[in-house]
């Protein structure tokens, strides 16, 4: 493969414009480049997350989705592409149930936190919601797969779950919401 971006810098988009996949031409804040640029966003959280510690199986995971959002990007970015598949979005399912498997019922809502590794997970997760929201947005407008759309739905599952995984590792745990901190006084 040769040089792919010999030259960062084009000029073509200072008209506020910026060239899709297949050649064409959009608004750089078109609803699709929105899209895959959230998705882009929810990558380099990951990338972030990543500079944490944490067990080998999640790093070893983590670093497989990053790949795949890669492709979705480039699915969203290119009108008409296939690149995210419903095996992509039952291998999520898979590994959500494999690490959910042995973490305690939940009773309560989790605040983010739980540790550096836990906080990060928990801001790739609102980021990943954000991207599913907008693509949600672009298959309103234009002709969306929906396997998109599904894949960013579960990773966004499983970015909870590992949160919750990553809290255990580190020794922190998790921070429960306390709904009863603000008990209504009582009339007199």
């Amino acid at each position: 493969m040769g040089n792919r971006l010999s030259k960062i810098y084009t000029r073509t988009g200072d008209d506020g414009s910026t060239g899709l996949g297949d050649g064409s031409r959009v608004a750089k804040d078109s609803t699709r480049v929105e899209a895959y640029g959230t998705v882009d966003e929810a990558n380099s959280c990951i990338g972030l997350l990543l500079a944490a510690e944490m067990p080998a199986e999640v790093r070893e995971l983590l670093v497989h989705i990053q790949h795949q959002l890669f492709d979705l990007g480039g699915e969203l970015c290119i009108p008409g592409h296939a690149a995210i598949f419903d095996a992509d979005i039952e291998a999520l399912e898979t590994q959500i149930d494999c690490f959910n498997r042995d973490l305690p019922a939940l009773k309560e809502f989790i605040l983010p936190g739980g540790g550096e590794a836990a906080a990060r997970c928990h801001i790739a997760r609102t980021v990943v919601r954000r991207a599913e929201r907008v693509t949600v947005t672009l298959a309103q407008a234009e002709d969306i797969r929906p396997q998109p759309r599904h894949y960013l739905n579960r990773l966004s599952d499983l970015l909870f779950v590992l949160s919750r995984v990553l809290a255990r590792a580190s020794g922190h745990g998790e921070v429960m919401w306390n709904h009863e901190r603000r008990r209504q006084p009582q009339a007199t």
